[in-house]
């Protein structure tokens, strides 16, 4: 039978079982080594996930600027947002992603802002101004007369610049 022995010493039999577990002490000493590492690896492992929240972010404004200025020189100098391409029309959330998304070759659908997953715009009113801060309520902030689009998101990179100002 594995993990048994079986012996004779004289007149006495013994029989010891084997055992195949773990001390409390062993057990112990690796969870500490596992925490240790966790403790060293992991603030490395989020460093990266957010220069690549970062990254993401730059880009997809980039592809909306892209997208603005394409439309824009597209239909006489109206940017997307304005229904009929009248800008004298309250912007809307719903023009905008018609004429770039849907109606348009623009962009193949509308960008997710990294950080909190959001594909929604707030679209800013003619003569409205920008918030001074970003909510986090939206995926971007977007002001048609301006032609100029903000990701909606609190906080600053590694150098200090607020995401908002991206």
């Amino acid at each position: 039978m594995p993990g048994t022995l079986w012996g004779h010493s004289g007149n006495i039999c013994f029989h010891l079982q084997m055992r195949r577990a773990f001390s409390i002490v062993e057990l112990v000493i690796v969870v500490a080594v596992l925490g240790i590492m966790a403790a060293i690896v992991v603030p490395h492992f989020q460093g990266h996930a957010t220069e690549a929240k970062e990254a993401v972010a730059k880009d997809n404004l980039r592809i909306l600027r892209a997208a603005i200025e394409l439309y824009t020189a597209q239909h006489g100098g109206v940017p997307p947002g304005y229904k009929n391409d009248n800008p004298q029309s309250t912007p809307s959330e719903a023009c905008f992603v018609d004429q770039t998304v849907v109606q348009g070759d623009y962009l193949k659908r509308m960008p997710k802002n990294p950080f909190n997953n959001l594909d929604t715009v707030r679209v800013l009113a003619n003569g409205q101004a920008f918030p001074a801060e970003a909510t986090g309520k939206y995926g971007w902030v977007y002001k048609p007369a301006a032609k100029t689009i903000r990701l909606d998101w609190t906080g600053t990179d590694d150098s200090g610049l607020r995401y908002y100002d991206y």
